[in-house]
């Protein structure tokens, strides 16, 4: 599950005017409710081409037992990469493209604000980055444990570093996106990764934000940064995404795992924040 995105749903936060854009590809129903959504299924395909019968494939699908998609709507896993760790694929895709729209350099030092899976996993790709110095900056300290093994450092809000060259912001918090504003350094740009739903977000864009010639650009993953756009396309994308999977310590981020027949009775608790949860995987019969 996609925590994120899936418990703006859940509390229904979608926008009146987001209801056409924020349908998943193969969402059943419509917004507000009764809805069938969800964006990050892995399964085996028990019938259907050749090339792709018996093989464990990455879907576009909402939370079902089955499910029945087009060939090319499917992408194969690669045997190196588990299964369980594959249904990661649509929060690195939004890592990845947040990096394209973020453009970070070689010997950077990058905040990224709101310790999730998105923010974790771009913490986790601009730390491959030669010589950058990448924190990810959490209220939650139980997170630095998981930073640290992805090789960024890690901080509370109230020591974030300063003069940061890049800031991302992942925490879907005002609180968080003033944390992100006071590590800007002058002239940086501040990535806000967040999507707000129909919930009203303050930020302090008087003070010093224009002195320093602060910018605030967002990033959203529904569509792939202009300059990219003549050579890109979401599925090369997905492939590069399903690609970054290769590395056991993002199993770090697979936080919970529940039957699909219990979900009902434990959904509510992990989507509405009262549990301390990083990445659900729901589990099929």
């Amino acid at each position: 599950m996609s925590r994120g995105t899936e418990s703006t749903v859940f509390s229904g936060l979608v926008p009146e005017s987001e209801w056409d854009r924020m349908r998943a590809p193969n969402q059943e129903g419509a917004f507000p409710f009764p809805v069938k959504y969800g964006y990050a299924c892995v399964g085996m395909v028990e019938s259907g081409p050749e090339e792709l019968l018996g093989r464990n494939v990455f879907g576009l699908f909402p939370h079902q037992t089955h499910f029945v998609a087009a060939p090319d709507t499917l992408h194969k896993l690669a045997p190196e990469i588990p299964v369980k760790r594959a249904v990661l694929a649509a929060n690195m895709e939004t890592a990845l493209n947040s990096l394209w729209d973020g453009l970070p350099s070689p010997g950077d030092h990058i905040c990224v604000v709101g310790g999730g899976v998105v923010g974790l996993l771009t913490a986790y790709l601009a730390a491959r980055i030669p010589g950058t110095r990448v924190t990810v900056v959490d209220k939650n300290p139980e997170r630095g444990d998981v930073a640290t093994a992805l090789g960024a450092k890690f901080a509370l809000p109230e020591k974030v570093p300063a003069n940061q060259d890049l800031v991302f912001h992942a925490s879907s918090s005002s609180a968080g996106l003033e944390t992100a504003l006071r590590a800007a350094g002058t002239g940086t740009t501040v990535i806000e990764m967040s999507w707000y739903g129909s919930r009203k977000v303050e930020a302090s864009l008087g003070a010093d934000f224009h002195a320093r010639r602060l910018a605030l650009k967002s990033s959203q993953v529904g569509t792939i940064p202009s300059a990219r756009q003549p050579r890109w396309d979401f599925r090369r994308r997905l492939a590069l995404a399903l690609s970054l999977l290769d590395d056991p310590r993002l199993d770090l981020l697979l936080s919970h795992e529940i039957s699909f027949h219990e979900s009902p009775g434990r959904l509510p608790e992990l989507l509405s924040g009262e549990a301390d949860a990083l990445m659900p995987v729901l589990v099929y019969p």
